[in-house]
């Protein structure tokens, strides 16, 4: 999988296009990612002790990694990403900037 967690990326397809988040979680088995802010479900939670009551907790749920896309925040675009070799050494390169990340 191209994208990491902690990488800045924006939503391209879904409800939650246009969106842009930080990636929580990497899922690669899955092929999912966790994104802060994007694909948000509500969870009803029961009370665990007596006097307690109930809630409702939103929190962010998985999305697939063919509907992200990794986002620059240097130069606002977003772009592919892949593996390169550069002088012996494997690194992640920007397609459309020309740059390794």
């Amino acid at each position: 999988m191209n994208i990491r967690k902690n990488d800045i990326i924006e939503v391209i397809t879904g409800k939650d296009k246009g969106k842009r988040g930080k990636v929580l979680e990497v899922i690669p088995s899955r092929n999912r990612i966790r994104v802060e802010g994007v694909m948000l479900v509500k969870k009803h939670q029961k009370p665990r002790q007596n006097g307690e009551i109930g809630t409702i907790i939103e929190k962010p749920s998985t999305i697939h990694i063919s509907n992200v896309a990794f986002f620059d925040s240097e130069t606002s675009t977003r772009t592919k990403v892949s593996y390169k070799l550069l002088e012996g050494k494997k690194v992640r390169y920007s397609h459309k900037l020309n740059k390794e990340l």
